[in-house]
């Protein structure tokens, strides 16, 4: 019997006619108005401050099930755009989750207002436990409204901002384009298009970026209505709020500092030639004079054709996470013997990968577009990196899961890392080829591409405060924004001008510069690797608890526990270099 490689949801509910979804449905609606009037009557007074804190801990601890229920109508939802049951729950969540926003506010405010919380923390086991939360809390107080203005603004996101989202996401996983591939005529989805710039046939990327190109037009006008309108409210929230702009909120909400993203951002651009080397070197190996066209930025090169089978794919994946940790290596099995992982495209289903967390089965679920390659199998690895993280965090209180974008991507990035240098130690000479390129373009991607995006959203919301961008002036911005970044290294008349328009992380209000946290988690990975490399196995105890204290830790902090000064450009620079080393080689041959 063939294995069934969707993901198994039923560990959360059968349905949404399930009786247990219903029940719970019910029970956590009466439970979050227990909570409001709770929270109503226990803030309003200063007595009894260490019990007040202690139970609204308890609290938020208890509120798994919400979890469970928004997992299962967002997994539901990410698999079938159109699940009209999934749209519909996924909406009355939302509303649930922003009448938490009264409750939450006020006890902020009343952490925000404790003079003594230090004592607290020292005499409490359970206040102690979460000591960073809680100063965190009181560090940012000044940064949070008033708790009618806080209800109001969570009430708004439900028909603003989420709104654009969902019908920017509906639009473009329904998204369909008749494709001509040998005399065969076929619908095709977007990201099964965009899977083709994977094809080892030159006429086959090209028409697949041509053809992405042109099903843009059926939905920018819509999607760029969304875009400004998603823009437009975080430049609001952001000066209502008291901040500098959207940039410094992001940087603030990611435990992060400005020097942090300055110094990492100066040695991104000082090694911008570097790949741009890498770029013309492939260029001329696949016979372009002027520069690597975009359609082939992610072509397979090399005579090995190097495709998996799901079972490979996961075969490899357990058997060089192994070579690190035997614990890594027994949770990738399990996610694949268990159906965490939602494999293939479909029509209706999201674009791209994603892992999430499903805290109350201490679980996660994973989902990807998986077409067989190499790249494919990274990116497979690189979500199971995010799995396991979520893992050496299952016995954490759930206050003390909540860790930052950038460090998010560690574990992800660290994973990927593992397959490419362990798989060119035991590959044939035109098999490592294959696989030195693809975790070459990947690093390019990450440090190349996430900086020219980095800079379109950054120049966006500059704009954005005078008015709304027409679609032809987000093509025009995305254009300039590549030939900064790429610069000779890719042939201008071959750009993609509709990034904007694909990429889903634009459209997250709460998720604002969804791009930098990549390449600070590659660079910061690769310093990681590096210290595996000088260390051997000690270091495989040490990886596991800084997973751990990834939600208890400020960016900072989380480098001095293996001794890394992410305030330094010297550090990231550094790891570029490994880079540097591979490209170098890369070229030399």
């Amino acid at each position: 019997m063939e294995k069934d490689w969707t993901w198994s949801l039923k560990e959360l509910y059968e349905s949404f006619e399930d009786p247990a979804f219903k029940k719970d449905l019910e029970d956590v609606e009466k439970e979050i108005q227990r909570i409001r009037a709770w929270a109503k009557d226990n803030f309003a007074s200063r007595d009894g401050e260490t019990r007040k804190i202690e139970e609204y801990i308890k609290i938020k601890q208890g509120l798994e099930r919400f979890m469970k229920l928004m997992s299962f109508s967002m997994l539901s939802l990410s698999v079938n755009t159109e699940d009209a049951a999934a749209i519909k729950n996924m909406d009355i969540l939302r509303r649930l989750f922003t009448e938490m926003t009264d409750p939450d506010v006020a006890f902020d405010k009343y952490v925000a207002g404790c003079e003594k919380l230090e004592e607290y923390i020292k005499a409490s086991p359970l206040i102690g436990e979460h000591a960073f939360v809680l100063r965190d809390i009181k560090d940012n107080a000044r940064y949070q409204l008033s708790e009618k203005e806080e209800a109001l603004l969570s009430k708004l996101v439900n028909t603003g901002s989420g709104a654009w989202s969902t019908m920017k996401e509906q639009l473009a996983s329904t998204l369909s384009m008749d494709v001509e591939i040998d005399g065969e005529k076929k619908a095709l989805s977007l990201s099964m298009i965009r899977n083709l710039a994977r094809d080892d046939r030159a006429a086959v990327r090209k028409l697949a970026w041509e053809t992405e190109l042109e099903s843009y037009k059926k939905i920018d006008k819509a999607v760029a209505a969304s875009l400004n309108a998603i823009k437009g409210e975080v430049l609001t929230v952001a000066k209502l709020r008291g901040y500098e702009s959207p940039l410094d909120m992001t940087v603030k909400q990611a435990r992060m500092d400005m020097p942090t993203l300055t110094a990492m951002l100066e040695a991104m651009r000082e090694y911008l030639p570097v790949f741009h080397k890498f770029f013309k070197k492939k260029a001329a190996m696949l016979g372009h004079k002027n520069g690597l066209p975009w359609y082939d930025i992610i072509a397979p090169v090399g005579e090995a054709k190097m495709k998996f089978t799901i079972e490979e794919a996961a075969d490899f994946i357990v058997k060089n996470f192994n070579d690190f940790s035997s614990r890594l290596g027994d949770f990738a099995r399990h996610a694949f013997d268990n159906r965490w992982i939602d494999v293939y495209p479909r029509k209706g289903k999201s674009g791209g990968a994603f892992c999430s967390g499903v805290p109350l089965l201490r679980q996660s679920r994973i989902l990807t577009n998986f077409d067989g390659t190499i790249d494919a199998v990274s990116t497979l690895a690189h979500e199971l990196g995010h799995g396991y993280h979520n893992y050496c965090l299952k016995e954490a209180s759930v206050l003390n899961t909540r860790f930052t974008m950038p460090i998010a991507e560690t574990a992800s990035t660290f994973c990927e890392t593992l397959i490419c240098r362990a798989a060119v130690k035991t590959a044939t000479p035109a098999e490592a080829l294959v696989i030195r390129e693809n975790d070459i373009s990947g690093n390019a991607q990450i440090i190349v591409d996430i900086y020219s995006r980095f800079l379109f959203e950054d120049e966006l919301f500059r704009r954005r405060q005078k008015g709304p961008l027409t679609v032809d002036e987000l093509n025009a911005l995305m254009l300039d924004c590549q030939k900064q970044a790429y610069g000779d290294g890719l042939d201008h008349n071959f750009l993609n001008s509709g990034m904007w328009v694909n990429k889903t992380h634009y459209y997250y209000a709460s998720r604002n510069y969804y791009n930098f946290p990549y390449a600070y988690g590659q660079l910061f990975a690769l310093g990681l690797y590096a210290r595996f490399l000088e260390t051997g196995s000690a270091f495989v105890d040490k990886y596991d608890s800084l997973l751990v204290a990834t939600g208890k830790n400020k960016l900072a902090g989380i480098g001095r526990l293996v001794d890394i000064d992410v305030t330094k450009k010297d550090f990231w620079v550094s790891s570029l270099k490994i880079i540097e080393k591979e490209i170098e080689e890369f070229c030399a041959d």
